[in-house]
């Protein structure tokens, strides 16, 4: 089940900034969202989730530096175009109690834009939330969350084999992509409001400050 709260940007290109926290974060933004994303070239050759992530567009990058330039400005075309992107800047993903820090060479693609300012950033916070409807407990969230050293084909059994889990997806606020002079502060500033919403979805309370106005809504 996908939980929607807060507004989706309906700007165009808009680039979605969020944790990550398994390869289900896939089908969850997927079902929500008019988008491609922008994940590690060894997602292409899964079984299922590289078919999955091919159909949708995604932009495959090598984490190697010597390509960084040549896809930073495929990043920046897609964009130019008017295509909205998904981005983790975590670069990995982690236990869904955590939230890693934002990798802000990612971010060198609102510098890069023809017009920053025509860029809308959205931060985005992903939480696995309940399972078959009761808090999904602390001791549970690794049977969603992929991460480490885990083999996909054996998690992916036995998280199938526990029940119905409830995702929230947590949209705040957009900003322009000049919204900061630098692509660290860019950076920094989308963690401190994704990681807000992560604690806020996985301890039960409400939005967090400067979010109030979100409103739940199934998908």
């Amino acid at each position: 089940k996908v939980v929607v709260k807060g507004d989706i940007s309906c700007n165009r290109p808009t680039l979605f900034v969020s944790n990550h926290i398994s390869y289900i974060d896939i089908i969850a933004f997927g079902s929500v969202l008019e988008a491609s994303f922008i994940a590690k070239a060894e997602i292409k050759d899964w079984p299922l989730f590289g078919r999955l992530a091919k159909l949708q567009r995604t932009l495959f990058i090598e984490r190697r530096s010597r390509h960084a330039a040549r896809q930073r400005d495929e990043i920046s075309e897609r964009l130019d175009a008017g295509d909205n992107l998904i981005l983790f800047p975590e670069g990995t993903s982690c236990d869904g109690q955590q939230v890693l820090p934002f990798k802000s060479a990612l971010f060198s693609v609102a510098e890069r834009s023809t017009d920053s300012s025509k860029l809308t950033i959205q931060p985005v916070s992903v939480a696995y939330t309940r399972l078959d409807g009761i808090p999904l407990r602390r001791a549970l969230r690794p049977h969603y969350a992929w991460y480490g050293d885990m083999t996909l084909v054996p998690h992916l059994i036995e998280m199938l084999g526990i029940g119905k889990v409830t995702i929230e997806i947590i949209f705040h606020d957009p900003v322009p992509g000049d919204h900061l002079p630098t692509r660290k502060e860019l950076a920094d500033y989308c963690r401190r409001v994704v990681v807000a919403g992560v604690d806020a979805a996985n301890s039960g309370r409400s939005a967090p400050a400067g979010d109030a106005d979100l409103v739940t809504a199934n998908s």
